[in-house]
């Protein structure tokens, strides 16, 4: 198929600029013959395409249809029709990750008479009514934004009133449902929260997002069935353990919206060992062959284990340092590729303050849950993600603590020192995001801290503890870990700037006497071409790329290795 819309059926691997990361995963791992449920996906080019026109390019509306009538011919199932309905996952997906920012619809197909259909051919009448519910609930919040909670003792049809009063009417026919879906996934991409997180990681707007419509598999079926994630390393500390959580009897959604709390994956690997080991295999091939850690998201249904993504992993500063290091031991990846993977900002970050020794000694613990993100912050407990942007653009530390965030809270999530909430698990969005802004999380805190509001809390992210009051924070020494020396060595081998700590650097031009004249403006002409400066001040990118442009060689200034990163990003 070419045009707007691709077939992801393994036989050719379409690029991550068309197609979006998501769709060429699945593409990816067809390719390798894992298990994968059949998709297609319309490209990135379509999405823009809307977005500068207002609807869909001439050509898209036939292509969805003859994807559809593939997807009916690979899974023997009629999309709106028949004994055996083909249900549909509808997912968002960028070239480059953004987790948690867009949208997703599940179960789009089941009707009325697809839920009879899905009842007589399961003989789980319970499973086909809760997948019905599921898929209005999506439709109402993705597509109508109106989200609603649907009673699960009510009737399809109070269902669809209630739905139609909160938002609008559902269409009778499941492919308008599907184009209207389609239109909602393209409009996410321009949403406030898509466009903080661009810019806050520093992502093209213009990029677009796909969307990957594949056939639904049920883990939510019965006793044999469930979700998760699985991380092929530890994302927080960076251990060489697989890592990830797993939620019986549910959906996706379940896992990432943080109302549930899944189990550990031993839990999974009691209940389905098969399952379990099927996927620590493929965990180990997707990490050969990606060079990088990996986050994985799959299904298992009546025992059966199927993937749905898999990605490069999300990871806190502790894990980016460690990955970045074993790898290179490991002969996966080489030294340079290793720095690559590592951000001035994930070692600032790791450099922050934690708590001291003793610091905890007859601390009261407000709240304990599930640490997701580690480091240690200060802050007042703010409930609302505006508020927080808001008091910390007036230079107030803040955190954020919700029952559960969601796209619509990141901007409070970049402006907080950490992140509190009071639902959810380790791959929650709460925690998902965290780690990538590299912000102190703790999750599943449980009711009641929220109504903490306007508390000064210390959040220890490592425990999973939430303190009262200030507690005493440290600064690590980079020279204190082996994981950051091997980097800085590393780095200095590539960097074309030599930069050295206070101890071993040599004397030179004053950067912090010379801004405490003037200002930042002023500074070059002040270097005045010096080849050796010295100052806390270069610590600060700006700063440092002030002095090399003015001609400096050496920098002096702690801590080192950001700015050796810096120097070499530029460089690159």
């Amino acid at each position: 198929m070419s045009g707007w819309t691709i077939r992801l059926d393994g036989s050719e691997l379409p690029t991550k600029e068309a197609a979006g990361g998501k769709a060429w995963s699945i593409a990816r791992m067809r390719g390798l013959g894992l298990p994968v449920p059949p998709a297609f996906v319309i490209g990135t080019k379509a999405c823009l395409a809307y977005l500068d026109s207002g609807d869909f390019p001439a050509g898209l509306v036939e292509e969805i249809d003859a994807g559809l009538a593939w997807l009916e011919g690979e899974t023997r199932r009629g999309f709106g029709a028949g004994d055996k309905r083909l249900l549909l996952s509808v997912r968002s997906g960028a070239a480059i990750s953004m987790p948690g920012m867009m949208d997703t619809v599940l179960n789009l197909g089941v009707d009325d008479a697809g839920e009879a259909a899905l009842a007589s051919e399961t003989g789980l009448p319970g499973f086909a009514r809760d997948t019905h519910r599921r898929f209005l609930e999506l439709y109402a919040s993705i597509v109508l934004k109106a989200p609603v909670e649907l009673e699960a003792d009510d009737e399809p049809a109070a269902w669809r009133g209630a739905v139609e009063a909160a938002g609008g009417p559902v269409p009778a026919s499941v492919r308008d449902q599907l184009l209207a879906t389609v239109r909602a996934v393209f409009e996410s991409w321009n949403t406030r929260r898509a466009r903080r997180y661009r810019e806050h990681n520093n992502i093209p707007h213009d990029l677009g997002t796909a969307v990957t419509i594949q056939a639904m598999v049920f883990g939510n079926l019965d006793g044999r069935s469930g979700t998760g994630v699985l991380f092929s390393r530890n994302p927080l500390t960076g251990e060489n353990l697989p890592y990830g959580e797993y939620l019986p009897r549910a959906q996706g959604e379940d896992v990432v919206s943080g109302k549930f709390t899944p189990l550990p994956l031993e839990a999974m690997a009691e209940a389905e060992p098969a399952a379990h080991a099927a996927l620590l295999a493929a965990s180990d091939r997707l990490e050969r062959e990606h060079g990088d850690v990996q986050d994985i998201e799959f299904t298992v249904q009546s025992g059966q284990l199927y993937l749905l993504q898999s990605r490069a992993a999300k990871r806190a500063p502790a894990a980016a340092v460690r990955f970045a290091v074993d790898m290179v031991a490991e002969g996966r990846i080489d030294p340079a590729t290793a720095l690559s993977r590592v951000s001035a900002e994930q070692v600032r970050t790791l450099l922050l303050p934690r708590l001291k020794d003793g610091a905890t000694d007859g601390a009261a613990v407000l709240a304990t849950g599930e640490g997701a993100c580690p480091g240690a912050a200060v802050g007042v407990l703010v409930a609302d993600a505006d508020e927080a942007e808001r008091r910390a653009a007036a230079g107030e530390d803040v955190i954020l603590v919700r029952k559960t965030t969601s796209p619509d809270d990141v901007h409070g999530m970049i402006a907080a020192r950490a992140v509190v909430t009071e639902q959810g698990g380790s791959t929650s969005h709460a925690a998902v995001v965290s780690r990538a802004l590299g912000r102190p999380c703790v999750v599943g805190v449980g009711d009641g801290a929220v109504a903490k509001t306007g508390t000064v809390v210390t959040v220890d992210g490592a425990a999973g503890l939430v303190y009262a009051g200030t507690l005493a924070t440290e600064a690590p020494s980079e020279r204190d870990d082996a994981h950051l020396r091997q980097l800085i060595d590393w780095a200095r081998a590539a960097s074309p700037v030599a930069v050295l700590d206070f101890a071993h650097g040599p004397e030179g031009f004053d950067v912090d006497r010379a801004l405490a004249a003037g200002d930042a403006e002023g500074l070059a002409d002040a270097i005045g071409g010096a080849s050796v400066v010295r100052g806390h001040a270069l610590a600060q990118d700006d700063i440092a790329r002030i002095a090399r442009d003015a001609g400096a060689v050496t920098i002096v200034t702690e801590p080192v290795l950001p700015v050796l990163l810096t120097m070499m990003g530029d460089a690159a």
